[in-house]
């Protein structure tokens, strides 16, 4: 009797219908997958609640799409048509939030097609691989520190092409000039460097020398952006 209830209207002699007993049991495991990758996550990583909750719900969604699906072509073209018209309003994630979401569809896809055994695995094996990573630091930058971006307000009466070469040539290993913006109605210009400092202790030394020269106009440092944080 509770197979009627859910059974598919459209299920075919030639469609395998699914048992509501295989499909809690792959509904259960899929949830606990997210669980436990919701939580490898969480291991020395900022997060927010919002996305823990859509880590720990998503390999359950994709199981019971790929079931529902069940070797049935058109039923899986129109999936991927209804999926290709979600738009994501969030802002971009990071690198490392896409690779998770990425590893949660594609353990709920292994467990949506049944095999459970080798969905918890592969769940198994790329958390611990995650947790490894981030307790070892893995691809940290370890001279981040010299890597700096430089703003700094000159008078229009100043030619900024070669102004400070001589500082940059002492204190920093490479500089470059990447953008130029007037400011002040057009009475000041304002100068952005990235540069690499030789010694992380000699900035100071170094932004006393280019107040000299701007006539103690406004300066900043700033962390230099390398690019999407991991």
């Amino acid at each position: 009797m509770l197979e009627m209830v859910f059974k598919g209207l459209f299920d075919t002699e030639l469609t395998d219908v699914i048992s509501v007993t295989d499909f809690l049991i792959c509904l259960g495991a899929s949830l606990l997958i997210g669980v436990l990758m919701a939580l490898a996550y969480m291991i020395r990583t900022r997060y927010t609640k919002s996305f823990v909750v859509t880590l720990a719900l998503l390999p359950a969604v994709v199981c019971v799409v790929i079931m529902m699906v069940n070797g049935n072509v058109g039923t899986g073209v129109a999936v991927a048509g209804a999926f290709s018209l979600v738009r994501f309003r969030s802002v971009p994630g990071t690198a490392k939030e896409i690779c998770t979401l990425f590893l949660a569809m594609g353990a709920g896809l292994i467990a949506g097609m049944g095999y459970l055994g080798f969905s918890l695995l592969f769940t198994l094996v790329m958390c611990a691989a995650f947790i490894l990573y981030n307790l070892l630091d893995f691809g940290t930058k370890r001279n981040a520190a010299t890597f700096k971006t430089l703003t700094v307000t000159i008078p229009e009466d100043l030619n900024y092409s070669d102004l400070f070469d001589d500082i940059f040539a002492e204190f920093t290993r490479s500089h470059d000039l990447v953008r130029v913006k007037s400011t002040n109605m057009g009475s000041m210009f304002k100068l952005t460097y990235n540069l690499s400092l030789r010694d992380v202790a000699r900035e100071k030394e170094m932004i006393d020398q280019i107040r000299q020269r701007n006539g103690n106009l406004e300066i900043s440092v700033s962390k230099q952006d390398l690019g999407t944080e991991l």
